[in-house]
C-alpha cells in the first residue's frame, strides 16, 4: 500500500458520518455517533485490507480483530441506547450550541470523531502494509488484544446485566471484573490499541505510538474515566467505591473506607 491509501480512507469514513448524521437528525439524537466510532475503524481496515496486492498473515489477523472488535462494540452500544433518550454528553453539547445544532453537529460530532478515528486508525495501515515477518511483537500485541476484549466484553456483559435488574436501580456495580477497576472495559479498550501497536511496530515507523497514546488520552482524561467519574461521584456511595476500588488499572481491593 501507498500512504495514498491512509488518507484515501478518510473518504468512506467521511461518508459514513454523513449518513450517521443524517440518521441523527431523523432521530433527534446525536447519540448514534457512539456506535459509529468503533465502526470507523471497521471500514478503515476494510479499506486497507482491499488495497492490499498480497494477503501476509499479520494483515489477515489484524483484519480479523479489528472487525470483532468494532462490530462487537457497533452492536453492544446500539442495544444498550435503543429506546433511550439522547445521551446527556450530547444534550449538554446541545443546548450550548443552539440554535442550528442539527447543522452544526455534522462537523462539531460527526466529522470531529471521524478526523479523530483517522488519525488513531494510523497503525491499522502500517500493520495492515508492512512485509516484516511476524515474531514476538506480533504475539505480545495479540495477548494484549485478547486479554483488553475479556475486560471489555466480559465487563460490558456485567454492567447490562447488573442495570437489566430493576432491583439495582440508583445502585453501584461492585461485583465482578468492576471489584478490582472501576472500568474493566476502558481498560481493555486501552489493551486493544496498544495491542494493535505491537502489530504495527515492526512496519519501523516507530511514530505511530501517537495512535495508542491519543486513544489512552481520550480513555482517561476526555470522554471516559474522567467525565463518567465526574458524573458518578455524586451518586450515594460511589465515594465509598472510588476510594477502595483502583480507578483504571485492575488491583486488589482495598478497605480504606467503610463509611
Amino acid at each position: 500500500m501507498n500512504i495514498e491509501h491512509y488518507f484515501y480512507a478518510l473518504i468512506p469514513m467521511a461518508f459514513a458520518a454523513i449518513i450517521f448524521w443524517l440518521v441523527s437528525l431523523i432521530k433527534k439524537d446525536v447519540s448514534v455517533v457512539d456506535a459509529l466510532w468503533s465502526l470507523f475503524f471497521v471500514i478503515a481496515c476494510t479499506y486497507f485490507y482491499c488495497q492490499l496486492d498480497q494477503l501476509s498473515l499479520r494483515a489477515e489477523v489484524l483484519f480479523a480483530m479489528v472487525i470483532i472488535w468494532g462490530l462487537r462494540l457497533a452492536g453492544y452500544i446500539t442495544i444498550r441506547h435503543w429506546g433511550q433518550e439522547e445521551d446527556h454528553r450530547y444534550k449538554t453539547i446541545r443546548d450550548n450550541n443552539n440554535p442550528g445544532f442539527e447543522y452544526k453537529s455534522l462537523y462539531l460530532i460527526f466529522g470531529f470523531q471521524a478526523v479523530v478515528a483517522w488519525i488513531i486508525a494510523i497503525p491499522l495501515f502500517y500493520g495492515m502494509g508492512t512485509e516484516a515477518a511476524f515474531g514476538w511483537l506480533e504475539l505480545f500485541g495479540i495477548v494484549l488484544w485478547l486479554v483488553g476484549m475479556v475486560f471489555e466484553v466480559a465487563g460490558d456483559y456485567q454492567l447490562w446485566k447488573f442495570k437489566q435488574d430493576n432491583n439495582n436501580k440508583g445502585k453501584i456495580l461492585t461485583a465482578g471484573l468492576w471489584k478490582y477497576t472501576r472500568h474493566p472495559n476502558y481498560f481493555g479498550e486501552f489493551l486493544i490499541w496498544w495491542g494493535y501497536f505491537f502489530l504495527a511496530i515492526s512496519s519501523g515507523a516507530y511514530w505511530i505510538i501517537i495512535s495508542p497514546l491519543l486513544m489512552s488520552f481520550l480513555l482517561l482524561k476526555f470522554s471516559g474515566v474522567m467525565h463518567l467519574e465526574n458524573t458518578l461521584k455524586t451518586r450515594p456511595g460511589y465515594e465509598s467505591y472510588m476510594n477502595n476500588t483502583n480507578a483504571f488499572i485492575p488491583g486488589s481491593p482495598a478497605k480504606r473506607d467503610e463509611s
